[in-house]
């Protein structure tokens, strides 16, 4: 290919970038060019992305530690809110908030001291009478079997084969090394309730105070939304305790009728523990409830406690499906399905603690979002009260003579409503009238 003017031209005057290097000047064989330098914003953006990591595993890890405490502080809360309607009673009559409060939680621990105490000395009692009249229950038993399948047990080789059996030993050897882990077990629970009643206490007496904390930094239309969610807040926690309270209240004449009738001993105070233990005390409540009248029970006659296990049972079914949908859809004004849900989400997130706050704390969602949903007139269709109406096309959805009646019903409505939105040119003038 011959050269053209310009490429010769080119060759005579070489650019300044062919120019040859100096003799006396360094040559680097990879030198570096001028778009491959790294961008300036490249090393803060690096190390701005390892600090947010950084702070994100901090967070989580301080989250992690911390979630007994906020669980806890959660708990005294929801607390506060139960006996603040109290607190505030007192308060305007003249008493001072924290000497109301002080009042108030030295009259629910005087109250549950002497219900643990009372309890506690019952307990003792039973468990003495049935270590002193076990022998008698036994030989009972061994009489029963060997009546009833021509056997020639003994009670002596019965108790010679349990106190050399290897189960026993191991049983004996697990308990004495778990000593020190319940004792750590019951001074922690102990720490959980002096740090709840603790935080409770300061929520209760300084509400005031610290509501006009969280307001002091929000506008006032924000404002006035904390303070009803706050009111909300109180009026739910109270309208879920005022239920509990009372399912206690059914459980536990129920059961004492039973154990009246059975003759059991200490039935008012068995009764009063089913009630309480059964409703607040989420999840293993029944449970518990019901061992103890069962052991009681068993003192009397051993088929005693079979009658009261299934009584509890029985009960428990009733209370569950029939009495607490009831009751909580009252008082706490939330569907049953909706609360029964609450509790199921609650217990899995937070266990026990989450069962037994789920409630109000969904109630109070729904009524505080309640006033911030917009609702409309529902249409008079007689779909909506449950009944059977034409479908789109104007036939009739049903069959039978129901059908063609509330066929007619809406064929007549839509006549009535026709004639009311005639056109004028259509409507009866001067002296005319309209025929009936």
């Amino acid at each position: 290919m011959a050269p053209t003017e310009e490429t010769g031209q080119a060759a005579r005057h070489p650019s300044a970038t062919d120019t040859p290097p100096h003799p006396g000047s360094p040559v680097s064989p990879a030198a570096p060019r001028p778009g491959s330098r790294m961008p300036r914003w490249l090393p803060r953006a690096m190390v701005l992305a390892l600090a947010l990591i950084a702070l994100f595993q901090l967070g989580s890890w301080a989250f992690h530690e911390l979630t007994g405490l906020l669980i806890n502080i959660l708990i005294a809360f929801f607390l506060a809110l139960a006996v603040e309607p109290a607190v505030s009673w007192m308060a305007a009559r003249g008493v001072r908030r924290g000497l109301g409060t002080f009042l108030v939680f030295l009259g629910v621990l005087i109250a549950a001291a002497g219900f643990v105490t009372l309890l506690g000395s019952m307990l003792a009692g039973q468990i003495i009478k049935i270590v002193e009249d076990f022998p008698e229950y036994l030989d009972s038993v061994i009489n029963w079997i060997n009546t009833h399948f021509r056997t020639e047990l003994r009670r002596v080789d019965i108790q010679e084969g349990l106190l050399r059996s290897d189960w026993l030993r191991n049983y004996v050897q697990n308990s004495a090394t778990g000593v020190l882990d319940v004792s750590t077990q019951v001074l922690g629970g102990l720490f959980k309730l002096l740090t709840i009643g603790l935080f409770s206490f300061y929520f209760a007496a300084d509400g005031p105070r610290l509501r006009r904390a969280i307001c002091s930094v929000l506008p006032p239309a924000r404002q006035a939304e904390v303070l009803r969610a706050w009111e909300i807040a109180v009026n739910k926690t109270g309208g879920y305790l005022y239920s509990r309270g009372l399912m206690a209240l059914v459980s536990g004449m129920a059961h004492y009728v039973l154990l009246e009738i059975l003759e059991v001993p200490y039935a008012p105070v068995l009764a009063v523990w089913v009630g309480l233990v059964s409703q607040f005390i989420p999840t293993i409540g029944t449970y518990l409830a019901g061992a103890l009248p069962m052991l009681i029970a068993f003192t009397v006659d051993p088929w005693y406690a079979l009658w009261v296990l299934i009584f509890v049972v029985i009960y428990q079914q009733f209370e569950n499906y029939v009495l607490q949908p009831k009751l909580t859809s009252r008082t706490v004004d939330i569907h049953p399905a909706v609360a029964f849900g609450s509790v199921v989400m609650g217990t899995a997130l937070l266990g026990a603690v989450g069962a037994l706050i789920a409630i109000p704390a969904v109630a109070t969602l729904q009524a505080f979002l309640g006033a911030y949903v917009k609702r409309y007139d529902v249409t008079d269709d007689p779909r909506v009260h449950g009944h059977r109406g034409t479908g789109p096309d104007g036939g009739g959805s049903g069959s039978g003579s129901g059908s063609g009646s509330g066929e007619r019903r809406t064929l007549a409505v839509h006549v009535r409503h026709l004639w009311a939105h005639r056109p004028a040119s259509a409507r009866p003038r001067g002296g005319e009238t309209e025929n009936p």
